[in-house]
């Protein structure tokens, strides 16, 4: 230190979740410090980088602290504040400590700070730079490693597969689905992260059989977002949000080479949300099953035509689920059934409209319905 100048005392701030990225002058004051200091090189997230930089670190030895040292109205815990001394003390005899904050070390500065006016001290913090957005989802990559580790990981999670894990996926799914229908932002928050989780388990389950990790599966969703907004990401054109859907259905089916309306759609589905995919499909592809004029339908019809048609579809399908249980029948296995069996129908009707070169989405109601009902005879 020359000489007139008071004391000082560098602390450099590090992050847990980016143990690598440092600032510039971070690196400078690291790279010309006459010894680095810390509390733990073991369990500091940054050592393995420094070393790996050429750089060498050194335990500080904490102080001893005398009865004037032990008062309570003294920032900082005991073991906070003997570090602090022992950082004083280093700065006092000439020298000008490089400290490399830790994630134990939150007390640190405050207890220095309480030392400083009574030794003319400076203190020089260096800051990080605001941690790029993500930068959490690389300290739950780091817990899911840890918690994956062969020798002292959790035994738990290292017994676990993508089969064992496929129930808590769903019901996490379940969860987000009824945060999201009641509103709460909290439990919104919590929801995702425990699907997220599920996310990271699965690709670390994947890493540690050598098939793939998370950047492979995080890289393949963003390029594939990339590739089907080509009115964002390139020179494409689309006005409106179902010219976007229209682009993002073309793209997928060239990219995934499908021909058949239905392929790619899950047997696994739950019944309803499979029936309403097929038929959703089905409509894209320009076929909308015809309802023949039945007197149940008619019923159903004269229910729904009502200023409240939510509140009715909810009332029919709760009338649809007592009458399945009145007959010892599983209502969800039955709209599966129901799926399967309107899925071959409908495959057929695309089948007769090819053969005859009919395009289905200019046909009208009547030739839509005899194909339907040539489809069930063939079926």
């Amino acid at each position: 230190m020359p000489a007139g100048n008071p004391p000082r005392v560098v602390l450099v701030e590090t992050a847990d979740a980016l143990p690598g990225l440092l600032p510039f002058q971070a690196w400078d004051a690291l790279a010309t410090a006459d010894e680095i200091l810390l509390r733990a090189r073991d369990v500091h997230p940054s050592a393995p980088h420094l070393y790996a930089a050429g750089l060498d670190l050194v335990e500080l030895e904490p102080a001893s602290l005398d009865r004037a040292d032990l008062d309570l109205t003294r920032p900082g815990a005991p073991e906070d504040r003997r570090l602090a001394k022992a950082l004083v003390a280093r700065a006092l005899d000439g020298a000008t400590p490089v400290y490399l904050l830790g994630p134990d070390d939150a007390g640190l500065a405050p207890a220095l700070a309480g030392m400083a006016a009574q030794h003319d001290l400076e203190i020089e913090l260096v800051f990080l730079a605001p941690s790029p957005e993500g930068t959490e989802v690389l300290r739950l990559i780091e817990v899911m490693r840890r918690l994956r580790d062969p020798e002292d990981g959790c035994p738990w999670d290292l017994q676990q597969d993508h089969r064992t894990l496929v129930g808590y996926l769903l019901e996490e799914t379940y969860e987000l689905v009824e945060a999201i229908e009641d509103g709460g932002d909290i439990d919104l928050a919590e929801e995702l992260g425990d699907v997220l989780l599920q996310v990271v388990f699965h690709a670390r389950v994947a890493q540690d059989r050598g098939a793939f990790g998370i950047d492979e599966v995080a890289r393949g969703i963003a390029d594939k977002l990339v590739r089907r907004h080509p009115h964002v990401f390139a020179d494409g054109d689309a006005a409106t949000a179902e010219d976007v859907q229209a682009n993002w259905d073309q793209l997928k089916a060239e990219e995934k080479a499908r021909t058949g309306p239905f392929e790619g759609v899950p047997d696994a589905m739950a019944g309803l949300m499979l029936l309403e995919t097929l038929q959703r499909k089905a409509a894209k592809r320009g076929f909308r099953a015809p309802v023949p004029p039945q007197p149940p339908v008619d019923a159903v019809r004269a229910l729904l035509a009502t200023d409240d048609p939510q509140r009715a579809v909810e009332d029919l399908l709760t009338v649809v689920v007592a009458v399945a249980r009145e007959l010892d029948l599983d209502p969800e296995a039955a709209a599966r059934a129901a799926a399967r069996r309107y899925r071959t129908r409908a495959e057929q009707v695309f089948a007769l409209a090819a053969e005859r070169d009919l395009d289905l989405a200019r046909a009208d109601a009547a030739t839509l319905a005899s194909l339907w009902e040539e489809a069930a005879a063939a079926s």
